[in-house]
């Protein structure tokens, strides 16, 4: 498999399991038609039609693909963390019982963590 060589900043959260400040990422308030794929393999993660604004400073996604994100226990002993089936990626955490939407579950994904590809264009 092929893996995108990262940015410091980058191998920070996706390799050792950051996370970026809140607010402060480029997708947390955007909102085009397109895919949300991971930054290091380039794996389909998650449809704009997924995500939604929960006002947590991180783009939030209420479902993934199937089979494309990993759930695991988190070193805190408290939290979910997600990362990418493929490669393993850090994203982020998965959250669930908070009814921001219908699926009732929020995906609270690292902006770093991730690339949007739109419909019919090239990578943002």
């Amino acid at each position: 498999m092929e893996l995108k060589k990262l940015t410091r900043e980058e191998e920070r959260v996706i390799v050792h399991r950051g996370t970026e400040y809140p607010f402060t990422g480029k997708y947390d308030d955007f909102f085009k038609k397109g895919t949300y794929v991971c930054k290091r393999c380039g794996q389909p993660l998650y449809s704009s039609e997924a995500k939604f604004d929960a006002g947590c400073g991180w783009p939030a996604f209420d479902l993934e693909f199937p089979g494309s994100v990993k759930k695991l226990p988190d070193p805190d002993g408290v939290r979910t963390e997600i990362e990418c089936a493929k490669c393993g990626a850090h994203l982020g955490h998965v959250f669930t019982g908070e009814h921001f939407t219908k699926e009732n579950t929020r995906h609270c994904v690292n902006s770093i963590s991730i690339e949007f590809i739109p419909d019919g264009g090239k990578n943002e």
